[in-house]
């Protein structure tokens, strides 16, 4: 990375960590996820609302971990509001594929998020980044074996 976009980088990820957007939770017809990412301590309670037409309708986390995880759970409910299903899955494959792969060009529909792209240098901290997506991504599914999602594979 640039010194200018390490900068950048930096004032982002510790505005977001620091202070949190749609940090709270939804009460009322929310569908609730736990993330926990074992490794490192790192959780997250998610609240999405998906409105009649699948969109999401809102979308607020709560939890405690590392600059890297609640920035980027912060950025992506500012990223999720208002998108459809589609969208929001078309995202967050784009988000992964930052995070885990060298991508030429980040997708312009990531916004800040595309400052993240410099985790995939650390595997642990890809871990960090995609708490946030994966109790998203379960949310999306609406199903599973209990209320917790876990970075870790089963």
């Amino acid at each position: 990375m640039s010194t200018e976009l390490d900068e950048l980088y930096q004032s982002v990820i510790l505005d977001h960590s620091k202070r949190p957007r749609n940090f709270g939770e939804i009460a009322d017809g929310a569908v609730h996820v736990h993330g926990d990412n074992p490794s490192c301590g790192d959780e997250i309670d998610l609240s999405v609302k998906f409105g009649a037409d699948g969109l999401v309708e809102d979308v607020k986390f709560k939890g405690m971990g590392c600059a890297i995880s609640q920035a980027s759970a912060s950025l992506m409910t500012m990223k999720l509001k208002g998108k459809s299903e589609a969208d929001a899955r078309e995202m967050l494959r784009a988000f992964h594929d930052i995070v885990t792969v060298e991508v030429a060009e980040p997708p312009r529909m990531l916004g800040d998020l595309r400052l993240l792209a410099g985790v995939k240098k650390f595997p642990q901290r890809v871990k960090c980044a995609m708490l946030a997506w994966r109790a998203f991504e379960q949310a999306l599914e609406r199903k599973g074996d209990g209320p917790t999602v876990s970075t870790e594979p089963h």
